[in-house]
Formats: C-alpha cells, sequence, structure tokens
C-alpha cells in the first residue's frame, strides 16, 4: 500500500485535492482509502454513539445499512492508524488528508519547505490534465510503510534516505531487501516489526514444518496462515 499526504495551510483546498486524487487513482482501478486528521470532535453530541461513549465505552462501532464506523476512544498516532487501515482492508492507495510531518509523499496546497513535497499546486487552477500528471507522479514516487530497519542493502545509508531519493525519483520501492519478504509478517501489539530475510525464512519454514501435520487441508488449500499469540506477564 502507498502512501500520499495532501498538506498546506488552512483554507487552501486541501480536501478539494485528496478528493480530485482519489477519484482519479478509483478511475485507474486502484482501491483507495484516506485519513484526515482534525482537531475537532468527530462523534456529534446527542447522537447514540456519543451516549455510548460518555457511558464509558472504549471502542464504539456504528453498523447499519452500508457501512460501519468505529470510534476509539484515544487520539491514535499515524502509524498506529495506518496499520489499523492495513488490517481492514488490502488497499493500493492510503491518501492522507494533513500530517505535515510525517516522511510520506506529499503534494502541498501552499509553501511547504518539506524535502517530501512532490509537487505544489494551487487547486483553483487544476483542471483534468494537471490532476492526471499529478496522480502520475504519485503512482510513480510514492511509497509505502519503512521497515526502518537501516540496514543499508538497500546501497543508501539509511531508510530516511532511500525514501528522499525515491520522492525525488532516483530509487524505487522494491530495492528495500526487506519490502521484497512479505511472506511472513510479525505484529508485536498490533505494530509491525521489520523482518531480514534469513529470520524471514527460518520463521515460514519452522512454521509450516510444525503445522503440516495438523489437519488444516480441511479448511481449503492454505493461501494465509495467521498465528496470534496471547501473551499476558
Amino acid at each position: 500500500m502507498k502512501i500520499v499526504s495532501v498538506a498546506g495551510t488552512k483554507n487552501t483546498g486541501k480536501t478539494t485535492l485528496v478528493t480530485l486524487l482519489v477519484s482519479e487513482l478509483v478511475k485507474r482501478g486502484y482501491k483507495v482509502g484516506t485519513v484526515k486528521h482534525t482537531h475537532v470532535k468527530l462523534d456529534v453530541e446527542g447522537k447514540d454513539t456519543w451516549k455510548h461513549r460518555e457511558a464509558g465505552a472504549e471502542v464504539v462501532v456504528g453498523a447499519g445499512g452500508e457501512e460501519t464506523f468505529f470510534i476509539v476512544n484515544n487520539d491514535m498516532n499515524l502509524e498506529k492508524i495506518i496499520n489499523s487501515v492495513e488490517q481492514l482492508d488490502e488497499l493500493d492507495f492510503l491518501v492522507l488528508e494533513g500530517y505535515k510531518p510525517a516522511s510520506y509523499a506529499k503534494i502541498s496546497t501552499s509553501t511547504l519547505d518539506d524535502p517530501f513535497s512532490l509537487a505544489q499546486v494551487d487547486v483553483r487552477e487544476l483542471d483534468d490534465e494537471s490532476t492526471g500528471n499529478l496522480v502520475d507522479l504519485i503512482e510513480e514516487r510514492s511509497f509505502g510503510k519503512l521497515a526502518n530497519l537501516d540496514c543499508g542493502d538497500c546501497g543508501y545509508e539509511n531508510c530516511h534516505d532511500m525514501a528522499l531519493a525515491m520522492v525525488k525519483g532516483e530509487a524505487k520501492e522494491d530495492l528495500c531487501v526487506m519490502k521484497q519478504m512479505e511472506d511472513v509478517i510479525l505484529k508485536v501489539n498490533g505494530n509491525r516489526v521489520p523482518l531480514n530475510p534469513f529470520v524471514n525464512k527460518f520463521i515460514e519454514n519452522t512454521f509450516l514444518g510444525m503445522i503440516s501435520a495438523l489437519k488444516i487441508k480441511e479448511h481449503g488449500e492454505p493461501q494465509k496462515i495467521e498465528l496470534q499469540i496471547q501473551h499476558d506477564k
């Protein structure tokens, strides 16, 4: 899942730009999600879900019709939100509105001194052609979550430098050795832990060997196997 942020000062057309980018990405056949950063409360006082939270519920889920929404009683950081989105659906792109400090590719709607900025635009001047050009740039230079192992196997000193190179069009995401090892995904407390190639292959072979004697084929040919270990002190 590639991530791009739309950042800028207030009332410069960030939401308008997000909708234009999402529409064009969807038109190209991608599955897209969005995350908006806001400083106001999202739940409406007096509504049923608000009453549930007031009563003390830590998580409130509203479900019905054609939509489901979750309200969590804390301010989640961006990485945790991204992890949660990945668990909900397999998306091709995640478009963020806001999150200026984030080290992801950005389209800015105002002057932004940021090395991760792909382009600065005046939303009022955008047409179909210029929006398409922006999405071309996003397809080519945006990237997903970094491994943050700073292993150097990509040829860059650390993951941050490689990310900057990708934004400039000087590197591709498949240079990252960790990105190439997607067979095994380890998460601790919901957060993904990068695995080097040796550990990745060791876990895969050991685990598959251990469960080979179990009756798993009655559930169909195994394509995705999940193991959850509850570790309480």
